[in-house]
């Protein structure tokens, strides 16, 4: 009999139980390969709405679709076995009403099989996310600088740098975790407001520009990764330089083909093989038979 235990997956009450614990792992995901590489390394895999800039070039995440996010959330739980899976909503689907909200992340999690989805606001999606976690949808939240926002920001600006905003991001995040968010994003803002909301609210804060002072981190993979090599926020750290290794790897795969050292015998099919002639054999009756040459 097999002693080997089946692999389940971190469940919303595990991320709730690490506040003030063990610091949540989450990073981006966005393929099926890459999801099984992180799998047994991480918490949570977020398949952000970052998809839009990291793997189609759009300047911001707003062009990102519901479809896009389903496509690619599907891709990412099929690719993993153990951490939760959280599908960030793009841009409009979630904002017109709770209703229309619960329409739209009822069908990315029906077709995607993911924990979870991400919501970004603060007091103004309160209602909206106290909507869905009471239909059986676990939120997350996002507070802090908000990717969907930039228009209205005027662009990506760190967060909590006067008391006014300081209070406003504080009661945005207390409004996200009284609403029954599971835990939430803090993005961009500046430490010692990131420690203050930290300790203000019940569930766990997951930082990205957010300092140390958060229950757990997140950081999108291409930039850890080392895959632009023209972007590299303050807030990122680097664990590996992929984009050097995979221009010299495309580099030498272009230089073989040119000089027809690539395919080699190796990796080419055969033709079907001729079978070799079949040898005549005579029986001792028959050379007995033959007349001699003497």
């Amino acid at each position: 009999m097999s002693t080997t235990s089946k692999i389940t997956r971190v469940t919303v009450p595990d991320i709730r139980s690490r506040k003030g614990g063990e610091p949540v792992v989450c990073i981006t995901a966005y393929t099926a390969p890459m999801a099984r590489i992180f799998d047994r390394h991480v918490d949570l895999l977020l398949v952000g709405d970052s998809l839009g800039m990291v793997l189609y070039g759009f300047d911001n995440t707003l062009p990102v679709t519901l479809d896009m996010m389903i496509a690619h959330t599907g891709a990412v739980v099929r690719g993993s076995k153990k951490a939760c899976v959280i599908i960030d909503m793009p841009f409009g689907s979630y904002q017109e009403s709770p209703e229309a909200a619960f329409r739209n992340c009822a069908r990315a999690m029906q077709e995607t099989g993911c924990t979870g989805v991400k919501l970004e606001g603060g007091t103004e999606m309160a209602d909206t996310i106290r909507f869905l976690t009471s239909r059986g949808i676990p939120v997350m939240g996002h507070v802090g600088l908000i990717p969907q926002s930039i228009n209205t920001a005027g662009g990506y600006r760190i967060r909590g740098r006067t008391t006014a905003d300081a209070a406003r991001v504080i009661a945005d995040a207390k409004a996200v975790a009284a609403a029954g968010a599971l835990a939430m994003v803090v993005e961009g803002l500046v430490e010692p407001v990131a420690r203050r909301l930290t300790k203000a609210v019940s569930v766990p804060t997951i930082g990205i520009g957010a300092s140390l002072a958060c229950d757990g981190q997140v950081l999108v993979s291409d930039d850890i990764l080392g895959l632009f090599t023209d972007f590299k926020p303050k807030f990122v750290k680097r664990y590996a330089e992929l984009a050097g290794v995979v221009d010299q790897a495309i580099a030498r795969y272009a230089a073989d083909v040119r000089a027809r050292r690539f395919p080699g015998p190796e990796h080419t099919f055969a033709g079907p093989q001729k079978k070799p002639a079949a040898k005549k054999t005579t029986s001792k009756k028959q050379a007995a038979k033959r007349p001699g040459r003497g």
